[in-house]
Formats: structure tokens, sequence, C-alpha cells
């Protein structure tokens, strides 16, 4: 009898000391993993985010680059790791895309959402010689140039999604373009400027210099709006097509992360992004916009992004 008395009172207790740890996080360094290189925008950005987040959390956050296996290395070694809020991850659409090109057997739905963060604008691009000088004109160079035309991709990730998003939105038939695989973004800037191909999709980190100094032409904005360092580059809309595209960054952590955890870490990047300074090297530097989403606002965001992805990606062979 005495033991039955007992075991609710510690089962009390242990919930209590538990509840008391947890509103005592962080009281350590919390490890965010990027599933990429050094020097990317993803690393940049989750790196810029976090060095002021850290100020509001009363530790330090260390980025530790885990690229390899197509972005999967890093994800899954956030996946399997302890749901206690000291090891994070900061990835994008990359996490979808992988399950759908078969490469892992998991998606957003193995992570506890943080929150979104950020959003890289995406734009179809020409090298200068072209004769295309805005998105409304590829399909009828695609009609008049039937297999003819080469548009560059990384097989499975962002922009081969984008490419077939938006041939279905400009009324393009696949069977009338090249899809022209590169290792990584590097190959298709080299391919671009030596005009072995007709277009790539870039963004202003990966393309920005190349617009500046006049080698690559940017023929549209993948979003309502104009980007600022682009004034007089219209939207695709503005152009009669249909279609936004963007790369969106987000904090993930274990799933079984508790919840309070997952609000603390939301609350200090949020107070991030509303730092002037941070806010405006996002907008302005990178070519992207602050999009903060938190707790259901992401969940539906992330579910939403998914099923877009689905939808694309069965107009896509990933064996070949």
């Amino acid at each position: 009898m005495i033991r039955n008395k007992l075991t609710p009172l510690i089962a009390a207790f242990g919930l209590a000391v538990a509840g008391s740890a947890q509103a005592d996080y962080p009281e350590q360094d919390i490890r965010l993993v990027i599933p990429y290189g050094p020097g990317g925008a993803t690393d940049i950005i989750f790196r810029l985010i976090s060095q002021e987040a850290e100020q509001h959390l009363g530790e330090s956050i260390v980025p530790v680059n885990q690229a390899g296996a197509g972005a999967t290395l890093g994800s899954r070694n956030v996946k399997d790791a302890d749901p206690d809020g000291y090891t994070l991850l900061g990835s994008h659409d990359t996490i979808a895309l992988s399950k759908l090109a078969g490469t892992v057997d998991y998606s957003y739905d193995a992570f506890e959402p943080i929150a979104l963060l950020t959003q890289t604008i995406n734009l179809p691009v020409a090298h200068a010689n072209h004769e295309v000088k805005s998105a409304d004109e590829i399909a009828d160079y695609v009609e008049e140039n039937p297999g003819e035309v080469r548009f560059s991709m990384i097989p499975s990730s962002t922009d081969h999604f984008f490419w077939v998003q938006f041939f279905d939105a400009a009324g393009i038939d696949m069977a009338d373009v090249r899809l022209v695989g590169y290792p990584d973004t590097g190959e298709q800037v080299s391919a671009l400027l030596a005009e072995e191909i007709d277009f790539a999709m870039f963004n202003l980190p990966s393309a920005g210099q190349f617009f500046e100094d006049g080698s690559f032409t940017p023929l549209g904005v993948a979003h309502p709006e104009r980007l600022d360092s682009l004034p007089d580059v219209a939207t695709l809309r503005e152009q009669g097509i249909e279609m936004d595209h963007s790369t969106s960054r987000g904090l993930f952590a274990p799933k079984g992360t508790p919840q309070e955890v997952q609000d603390t870490l939301a609350e200090a990047y949020g107070k991030a992004l509303e730092d002037d300074e941070v806010r405006s090297r996002i907008e302005n530097e990178f070519g992207s916009v602050v999009r903060f989403l938190a707790g259901d606002d992401y969940q539906d965001f992330l579910d939403e992004n998914e099923a877009a992805l689905s939808a694309a990606a069965e107009n896509i062979d990933f064996q070949n």
C-alpha cells in the first residue's frame, strides 16, 4: 500500500522536475545542423539569423555544416537526435523533395516544425546574348525550336520542380524541351556563362553578381511583388504566368521536442527577424523576403507546400 501511495507522488515530482527543466531552457549551447556546405545562401542566412536569435536565448547557437547525400545526411542526423531542443535543423523544401524523389522515406512530418524564417525568390534566367529577354517569350521560343531548347537543373532539386511548374503555367509541353542535369549550382552557372544552355533557375545569392555585370538576364520574378534590388524585372504574374516560387527556409526540431521548447525557439527567432539590420541584409543581399510563421500557421504552410510539390512530382521521371 505504501508503494501504491508513493507512486503517484513520484510521478508528479518527475513531471515537476521535467517542467522546471523545460522552463530553464536553454542551459547549454544549441547545435544547428545545416545540411549544406559553408558559404551558400542556406548557410549564410541561417548563420545571420541565429547570431541574432542567440541574443534572445542567452546561449550560443552553433552552426554545424553537414553536407552530403543530397542534404539528407544532415536531416537524418537531426531526425534521430534526442528531442531535447539542443539539436536543430536549418533547411528548406529539400526535405519534401528528397522523399518525393525516393531518396529518403521521411518528410516534414518526421520533425517538429519550429518556424518559417525566409523565402528566397527564384527567377528564370538567360545568358546575356540570348534573344529571349522576358519569361513570357520562352513559350514561343520553345514552339519555334521544339526539342532544342536547353533548361538546366539539378535532378530532384528545387530548380527541377521549378521548371516543371513553369512549363505547366506557361503552357509548354515537356516533350518539346531538353532538361540538362548538373551536379550543383556552380556547374549551372558555368554552363550558362559558356552558353551551353539556354535557361537556368537562379536567385540573387547565386546570380546577383552576374546580373550586375550584365552576364545574365533575369527574365521574371516568381513572386507576387517585384524585388527591390531588381525593380525593372517584372513578376511572372505581370507577364501572364500564374506562378510563384521560392526556396522556403525554416527551423525544425526532432519529433517529440517539448512544446515549451518549440515556443521558446520560435520566439527567439521571431525577435531576431525584427532586427532592422538582419532584415535589410536578408532582403538586399540575399534577394529574400522575411516571412515568419510558427505553430499551426507554419504547419499549414508545410502541408500546402508538400501538396504543390507532390502535384509537380507527377510529371517528373526521377529515374532519368
